[in-house]
């Protein structure tokens, strides 16, 4: 065996893996042809305008959204589909809500449930999903509300929160559920821009302590600041996939200049 045999043999599996993904609504071809491979601990950053496919990419991810055509792979295990001799099924709705608590996703406006107070929120899924132990989740959500800045609101309800607040009480609750990956869609597009630090802070706070992210964002200063890569769509493809300090500074395509020159003289 050649030295490269070996270090992919030990080498750990990507842990998102996209092959050849199409999503089609209709007569409109929203992802055409993605290919992707996400290794663990890396923090990946969506960029592109709006309707580039970004957001579909995330929910096709955790089969919110099933791909019209293509393969996810989280950790070496295929989501939505599984083999059944030499023809590929669907996934029972118990096996996809099983494979759904390894991949955690922060939509854009919160999704909090209004009936429970901030704790309650972040032990649901855990308790009653995971079968945990109520006291090791309750314990380990306060822990999660103290490294987001929000232990003092654990028994305040969503509708006396900030969108900012709020916005961090969804990222602690899908800490909780101990994913291997987290997906963030436009975590920051809701929020008033004096809230926008706030968040941004916490999820800089995610990428040190080597969590998987893949984050759908506008914001490119923190998008150059935190990504390990920038992976670049429009229209359905990605049209770049590169070190943010290349991404920034010399893109290689016209499109990327392009949307860059805009950010730029916005």
């Amino acid at each position: 065996m050649v030295m490269s045999d070996i270090r992919d043999a030990i080498a750990p599996p990507p842990a998102v893996q996209v092959l050849d993904l199409f999503k089609q609504f209709g007569s409109l071809q929203v992802l055409q042809g993605i290919n992707l491979k996400i290794m663990p601990g890396e923090t990946v950053c969506l960029l592109g305008p709006s309707g580039s496919g970004k957001s579909t990419l995330l929910r096709c991810i955790n089969w919110l959204e099933p791909p019209t055509q293509g393969q996810v792979i989280i950790h070496g295990t295929p989501i939505g589909q599984r083999q059944v001799g030499n023809r590929t099924v669907p996934m029972s709705t118990p096996e996809l809500s099983q494979m759904r608590t390894r991949i955690s996703m922060v939509f854009q406006h919160f999704n909090l449930w209004p009936h429970l107070n901030v704790l309650g929120n972040i032990t649901e899924a855990p308790i009653h999903v995971q079968k945990r132990p109520k006291p090791e989740v309750k314990a380990e959500a306060e822990a999660l509300l103290q490294k987001v800045g929000l232990y003092d609101k654990r028994h305040i309800y969503p509708a006396r929160l900030s969108g900012g607040q709020k916005q961090r009480v969804a990222i602690a609750r899908a800490l909780a559920m101990r994913s291997e990956v987290m997906l963030l869609d436009e975590p920051t597009s809701a929020l008033d821009p004096e809230l926008v630090g706030e968040v941004l802070d916490v999820i800089r706070s995610l990428t040190q302590d080597g969590m998987t992210l893949i984050i759908a964002t506008h914001e490119m200063k923190f998008a150059e600041e935190v990504a390990n890569r920038i992976v670049f769509m429009d229209k359905g493809h990605i049209i770049e996939e590169t070190s943010p300090q290349i991404f920034f500074t010399r893109p290689q395509t016209d499109r990327a200049r392009q949307f860059l020159e805009r950010y730029v003289y916005a």
